[in-house]
């Protein structure tokens, strides 16, 4: 079945050259209630875990089809192209064979007829995908942490508002209702001042150390290593053929930032949304004790005198001086005057109430009037798509995003570097002490840049 048609948007965008080159509609489409001309089509790359569960959302929506998917490993890129012309053969009554595979991103990017990709490779290949992605007209939904290093995160806002392309960090705590409730008390003040906030997630990175074993067949290891170091292939950073497990490239400080990056993305996007610091930042970086062997401990402080610091603890916690707040995914602790107003954290001992109850009760009691409410989407992926019809921006936009990850790479100095210094939010650049050759990699290989 062909699928060489254009979306609605596209249509729109192109109308001169369309009225000259009609609309080439399949012979038949699936029975669904969305018009082929109206559906909005996808690339994936990097078919990992990750995009594992966004291809199941893609294919099984009917305003979305899902033109082509590409990875590196032969046998994640070619389960996947099964996965999608199974579905499609599926809803259409017919074979379906029209999910093309690739090895190389810019032979996917290059097709005229795909309007969005999602992003779910190693954080080191963030950036460059996705600023040849929009450069090349494409919407994005790009994997948390956002960026490998600042001076990614710096070019990339500037590729995607130079190309005026809608683009979602995949931070989805923000769309949340336990996240989203969380900021909204700490934003109207119902906790009071709040001068300290603990976030807690794991490790820092360490440097990659495991020994060389033979190359996965059908394994392009050059383009995995890609801009990053070219080191001998392990499993410990791409696993063979289809695993259900996150590959530990991400504890590397080789093509990651260890827990800072992956949960930290999380975490302190989150402290930053309640601080209602969005693409601005810490002031401040501070070292743990024992710098060079801590994995607790750094701290990030904010302009109002805030610090946040990581430890090992509930996920998300915030003291003020009228009450503490502690939220993680399925998980939210209200204290007020030393007293639990509203919990439900474990659900073997919370059994009497539920998440949905105490979050929503807490909203009803304490925000009933509040002057500040936050963005609540459906889903957010499904932010993603409403804003790519509306041309808004989304509720982690890539400059929330930048400024999410950017924190995260000011931690990572405390650890790798023993960086206790002043930080420049506006400047993405070290005020007083540390050193600006941080923000990048020392080089970047095969000719690979980060240019916006």
């Amino acid at each position: 079945m062909s699928l060489a048609f254009s979306t609605r948007r596209r249509f729109l965008q192109n109308a001169a050259l369309l009225t000259a080159a009609p609309l080439i509609l399949p012979s038949r489409v699936w029975s669904q209630t969305t018009a082929p001309s109206k559906r909005l089509t996808f690339g994936c790359i990097g078919m990992g875990k990750m995009m594992k569960g966004h291809l199941g959302n893609l294919i099984n929506r009917d305003d979305i089809e899902v033109l082509a998917v590409c990875d590196v490993d032969t046998t994640r890129r070619e389960a996947s192209k099964k996965r999608v012309d199974d579905a499609y053969t599926k809803k259409a009554g017919e074979t379906y064979k029209g999910c093309a595979a690739y090895n190389d991103f810019r032979e996917l990017l290059a097709r005229q007829d795909i309007d969005a990709v999602v992003i779910a490779t190693p954080d080191h290949w963030h950036a460059i995908i996705a600023i040849a992605a929009v450069k090349a007209g494409k919407d994005v939904y790009c994997e948390k942490p956002l960026t490998y290093n600042i001076a990614e995160a710096v070019e990339l806002v500037k590729a995607v508002r130079k190309s005026n392309r809608v683009f979602q960090t995949g931070s989805q705590q923000r769309s949340a209702k336990e996240f989203r409730v969380a900021c909204e008390l700490v934003r109207n003040g119902i906790l009071g001042r709040v001068s300290a906030i603990g976030v807690s997630f794991g490790d820092p990175a360490a440097p990659y150390t495991e020994p060389t074993e033979p190359v996965e067949p059908g394994l392009d290891w050059n383009f995995w290593c890609g801009p990053g170091p070219l080191v001998g292939y392990s499993p410990f950073l791409c696993p063979r053929g289809i695993h259900d497990n996150f590959p530990h490239w991400r504890k590397t400080w080789e093509f990651g930032g260890g827990m800072i990056t992956d949960w930290g993305a999380h975490h302190i996007d989150i402290a930053q949304w309640a601080l209602g610091v969005d693409g601005s930042g810490p002031v401040e970086v501070r070292a743990p004790r024992n710098w060079e062997t801590a994995k607790r401990g750094a701290q990030l402080v904010y302009a109002d005198g805030t610090v946040l610091t990581h430890i090992r603890g509930k996920g998300v916690s915030f003291y003020g001086s009228e009450g503490e707040l502690h939220v993680n995914r399925g998980k939210f602790e209200l204290i007020m005057d030393g007293k639990t107003v509203h919990k439900f954290w474990d659900k073997e001992v919370d059994k009497a109430t539920s998440l949905e109850r105490e979050v929503t009760l807490a909203e009803r009691k304490y925000l009933a009037g509040a002057k500040i409410k936050l963005p609540a989407p459906k889903s957010h992926f499904q932010d993603f798509v409403d804003c790519i019809a509306s041309r808004q921006r989304p509720i982690c936009d890539v400059e929330i995003g930048a400024s999410s990850v950017i924190a995260c790479h000011v931690m990572n100095f405390a650890y790798r570097y023993g960086a206790t210094a002043q930080w420049d939010p506006k400047r993405n650049k070290f005020a007083a002490g540390g050193s600006n050759k941080w923000l990048t990699r020392d080089r970047y290989r095969d000719k690979w840049v980060v240019k916006a």
